[in-house]
């Protein structure tokens, strides 16, 4: 499976990317009350593994519903009903991807650049899959907007 990293199409002068990502096999918990409940969520969902180490947490946001889901990549021999836990697949496809350095002490920040992104591409935001915050290090997080491709306009005549 290819890493963010490698996947990347086009760069905008704004620094934001689009990338296309596989299926992501997850594990989750379910935030109370949307975003606002993210951080218990994560601390529910990390209590969950004897070590963090190696593995891949994601936060999923579906604005037609206002659900927001802690995630953890599953891994070869994860029992999730064993955990404890949901699963379910966040879906692949074409993404505009922005980098947040310092994430931690900026999470006020997450929504309005999320905003920011879904203003500057309206026509293409994929509202049916859900936006993603990939957690890549204590210090940088990954925005990823769903957008559709890049309607070409078509030759007549």
């Amino acid at each position: 499976m290819p890493s963010l990293r490698d996947s990347v199409l086009s760069a905008s002068p704004k620094g934001t990317m689009e990338t296309t990502l596989n299926d992501i096999s997850i594990m989750y918990i379910v935030a109370d009350g949307g975003p606002k409940g993210a951080r218990e969520a994560f601390n529910r969902l990390e209590s969950k593994f004897p070590s963090l180490r190696g593995r891949k947490f994601y936060g999923t946001f579906r604005q037609t519903t206002g659900e927001y889901r802690a995630c953890v990549a599953r891994e070869p021999g994860d029992d999730p009903q064993r955990l404890g836990l949901a699963s379910d697949v966040i879906p692949g496809g074409l993404y505009l991807r922005e980098k947040m350095k310092n994430w931690t002490s900026r999470t006020d920040e997450i929504g309005k650049m999320f905003m920011a992104m879904g203003e500057r591409e309206r026509q293409r935001v994929d509202s049916s899959r859900p936006s993603i915050e990939f957690y890549r290090s204590q210090d940088e997080l990954i925005l990823l907007l769903p957008i559709s491709p890049e309607q070409k306009p078509s030759k007549s005549g």
